[in-house]
């Protein structure tokens, strides 16, 4: 217990130095360097409103703030300042401008007849991206405690993720930071018991980010393992049933806040609108707005990117490509068995991913306490305090690597393949590989420390002077 304090303390530490270490370096970067493009200042009145921009205390202080409002900042700005305004914004959920608001409307508010309106929302975004990184570092670590088992190997992993690749967008006004928290702490949540809580969680990160309703997969996987349970070893119909209607409920409510702000875009943009003039996608059988601004803006689909003149971009994604897929190699070699079953054919003292660690269980967990394998019992719950080799996992770390797998194939067939050093540096299993090869293999160790540091070098200044980086 007091090594966790003391780890705890660490991550604390490590995640907060790590993101004053960015701000700095992009601080140094903007006083040395003429930005590539230099209209992140440019900011037209809102299109409901016509007033004009108030003579401000700190003019110079506000141009710094506003300088850093580039790329994909410059829409989460504008949407927390001006709402949904044109089509391609409803590319950019929105709970992270939510948030960004409802702070320079609290919090930050008396800073407005300084600094100005757009400057407070700025600074409130890298506020709430900050704050959000610090405790998806901190939920890290606890998550990473019950999977691996080993405190120490957990540190490692969170340290590597204060200091990870795509560490630039964590510290900017982008939503990795806020979606890495909510999705992160969804999943130790679900290990520890409190699946409405995780659910919940899990909802919020759908609507920070598409990829979140990918979260349902968990809620899914426990959800057929303990009907398998239910149904085949302890017999129990009733129980059975309960259990598919209350995760299929959990999955659908993961949903909602994605699906809830199609149906916002759609009423928006199509509801009323003469069908000849109206847009193609609001005549589609399923009117999926996310998909045809992905598509028609930003030219994202299957195979789409494969050009050779995008040879540098895959080039750019490799080390995070390279990464994921050792590491799902990696996992997959341990138990090749229980992978390719999904875990239904699991040794018996193996531990079960139906157990979670908490003091308080629901009379359903309770019924499913356990899972026997012929005349043999289940040993030691999965996610309890008793040492499992580091060489050996549960089938806990199936769907961790499923949905690593399912992200690596989007990010190399579908999106901008650079994307994909942000997409994945939210994922667990990378940082979990990452901290094995640390010790096993000192060579292969400062390897990734390198690339770290070098994308965290090259991020700050290309990112923050709006050159193009991932």
């Amino acid at each position: 217990m007091k090594s966790r304090i003391s780890h705890t303390r660490i991550i604390l530490q490590t995640a907060i130095a790590s993101r004053l270490i960015l701000l700095t370096l992009t601080l140094i970067w903007r006083s040395i360097i003429n930005p590539y493009d230099t209209s992140a200042s440019i900011n037209p009145n809102c299109l409901s409103t016509t007033t004009t921009a108030p003579t401000l205390v700190f003019p110079r202080i506000a141009a710094a703030v506003e300088n850093g409002v580039v790329w994909d900042s410059v829409y989460f700005v504008r949407i927390a300042q001006c709402g949904y305004e044109y089509e391609q914004t409803y590319a950019f959920l929105p709970l992270f401008p939510a948030f960004i608001l409802i702070l320079s409307r609290t919090v930050f508010q008396p800073l407005i007849p300084l600094i100005g309106d757009r400057a407070v929302l700025a600074l409130s975004g890298y506020f709430v991206s900050n704050v959000a990184f610090v405790f998806a570092a901190l939920f890290l670590y606890r998550l990473s405690v019950i999977v691996l088992k080993d405190p120490e190997a957990s540190l490692r992993a969170s340290i590597l993720f204060c200091f990870n690749p795509a560490s630039i967008f964590y510290s900017s006004i982008y939503s990795e930071s806020l979606y890495a928290l909510l999705s992160i702490g969804g999943l130790y949540f679900l290990l520890s018991g409190s699946n409405n809580l995780a659910s919940l969680w899990f909802a919020l990160s759908g609507c920070a980010r598409s990829n979140g309703v990918l979260n349902a997969g968990y809620i899914g996987f426990q959800t057929m393992h303990r009907a398998y349970d239910a149904l085949f070893l302890q017999k129990n119909l009733i129980l059975a049933f309960w259990v598919l209607i209350t995760g299929f409920l959990r999955c659908v409510f993961i949903f909602i806040p994605f699906v809830a702000f199609q149906a916002y875009g759609y009423y928006n943009l199509c509801a009323g609108r003469d069908p000849e003039t109206s847009r193609p996608w609001c005549k589609a059988k399923i009117p999926l707005l996310y998909n045809f601004i992905q598509s028609h803006y930003w030219g994202v689909g299957f195979l789409r990117y494969f050009q050779f003149k995008q040879l540098p971009n895959f080039l750019l994604a490799s080390p995070i490509l390279s990464m994921a897929v050792c590491s799902i190699i990696y996992y997959v070699k341990l138990q090749p068995t229980v992978f390719f079953s999904l875990g239904f054919q699991v040794d018996p003292k193996t531990a079960s991913f139906l157990e979670m660690q908490t003091s308080t269980v629901s009379r359903e967990d309770q019924a499913l306490r356990r899972r026997k394998h012929s005349k043999h019992e289940v040993g030691p719950t999965a996610l309890s305090t008793d040492s499992v080799p580091v060489e050996r996992f549960s089938i806990i770390i199936v769907p961790f690597v499923l949905h690593l797998g399912f992200m690596v194939a989007t990010a190399f067939f579908v999106m901008h393949v650079q994307v994909a050093t942000r997409f994945l540096s939210s994922s667990p299993p990378i940082y979990w590989f990452a901290s094995y090869v640390l010790t096993s293999h000192k060579g292969w160790g400062y390897l990734i420390w390198g690339y770290c540091a070098a994308y965290i070098l090259n991020g700050s200044l290309l990112f923050s002077n709006f050159y193009p980086f991932t």
